[in-house]
């Protein structure tokens, strides 16, 4: 299926126009597709004799999946970028399309894609390109490896696909390289990236004036860290609307049952997300003896099993690392993160004076499963997020 406007993702095959064993000529219309804006043809990428038609009328397809198969000369599989056969056989696609071939409709209709919503620009349950052989994948299987893995291993097989000799050969030249063994930790926090990065994620971001929080912090006996007024401030927000913590199951969202909020503590080899529960029940100054104790914990690798897993959102200050602007990925199980960045002294308006006054301001940010929530809703969450960490008595 070709890629038949920008933000068409499939369309449905309403009209074969040839049928298997027909001999077509280049640009010739094999089948009528329908999308959301309009009827349009597929047409052959080069003459030949099509072997296979893979479809089935009023079903749709996601773009790059396989209509069908053309039998062509080596010359035209050479000039389409399919080398290394006499005879190939091409998947049906217009030039210019992505070249990489894709997975196979399932017989069962498995693969079918409905958008849930008329004129979605990418309807939900639409698989992608891509294609692995059973073989590949008891090869990877073996060595522990996903297809991220294999993201920079150009292939040499029909349309770039990767081989198990080019699978082998990469192999093999990794053997040769110096390597140490990824702890348990890392393989963990790979993995979750890993599936957080299946999702569309997206960032917004916006700067605070933190000299209230400042002096607040100045004023308490016990200290709150940086990152705790951001929990507090994000649990409160999310108490006056659960919608943006919602994970999106299916065609529902789940609302939380707890505002129970994570956040994020470097430690040896990887990084340990405690959860303080039910944080929007408890003012920071409460909070704060809790708090201290899980980082010492999580530094120790001893967290309790009552503050490990089942956050709805986590609050990560990689301004500890000097770094004023970041783009974390939520966790699998989650769809927002909250950021924030080094606060540093920059000139601010101030209205009372008529005058640029030097303030501290640092930058926080949201990122998110843009699945459930849209670039407005996350503004406005974020924006209450920065209010309430502009009055840090309400915390």
């Amino acid at each position: 299926m070709p890629q038949l406007g920008e933000s068409i993702a499939e369309a449905t095959v309403i009209n074969l126009l040839v049928s298997e064993g027909d001999t077509v000529l280049t640009g010739q219309d094999l089948m009528e597709v329908e999308t959301n804006k309009a009827t349009m043809n597929v047409a052959s990428p080069c003459p030949g004799l099509v072997r296979e038609l893979l479809v089935k009328l009023n079903e749709s397809y996601p773009v790059g999946s396989i209509l069908g198969h053309l039998e062509s000369s080596a010359d035209d599989a050479n000039r389409l970028g399919l080398k290394g056969e006499t005879v190939s056989q091409v998947p049906v696609f217009e030039p210019g399309a992505a070249s990489e071939t894709a997975v196979d409709v399932a017989k069962d209709g498995s693969s079918r894609v409905e958008p849930t919503v008329p004129s979605l620009p990418v309807p939900a349950g639409a698989g992608g390109a891509g294609y692995m052989s059973p073989a590949m994948k008891a090869r990877m299987l073996k060595y522990g490896l996903s297809a991220s893995d294999l993201a920079g291993l150009p292939g040499s097989g029909a349309a770039g696909r990767v081989t198990i000799r080019d699978f082998e050969q990469f192999m093999a030249r990794v053997e040769q390289q110096q390597t140490i063994p990824a702890s348990t930790m890392r393989v963990a926090v790979a993995d979750a990236m890993r599936r957080s990065w299946t999702r569309p994620i997206a960032t917004v971001a916006m700067p605070v004036c933190f000299d209230p929080l400042l002096a607040h912090r100045k004023q308490c006996a016990v200290k709150p860290g940086p990152a705790l007024y951001a929990l507090r401030a994000l649990a409160i927000a999310l108490t006056e609307d659960t919608a943006p913590a919602g994970r999106l199951i299916g065609n529902r969202i789940i609302h939380p049952a707890s505002i129970d909020v994570g956040f994020a503590v470097e430690v040896r080899e990887g990084v340990l997300v405690p959860v303080i529960r039910k944080a929007n029940e408890t003012p920071i100054s409460g909070l704060v003896g809790r708090y201290d104790e899980l980082i010492r914990l999580a530094h120790q690798l001893r967290l309790p099993a009552d503050a490990t897993g089942g956050g709805i959102a986590t609050v990560t200050n990689f301004g500890t690392f000097g770094l004023t602007w970041a783009t974390p990925i939520p966790l699998p199980e989650q769809t927002i993160v909250l950021g924030m960045g080094a606060a540093r002294r920059v000139p601010g308006w101030d209205e009372a004076s008529g005058r640029f006054v030097p303030v501290m301001e640092a930058n926080i940010t949201l990122s998110f499963d843009h699945r459930v929530l849209d670039g407005g809703a996350a503004g406005r969450l974020l924006a209450r997020v920065a209010q309430l960490l502009t009055s840090p008595e309400q915390l």
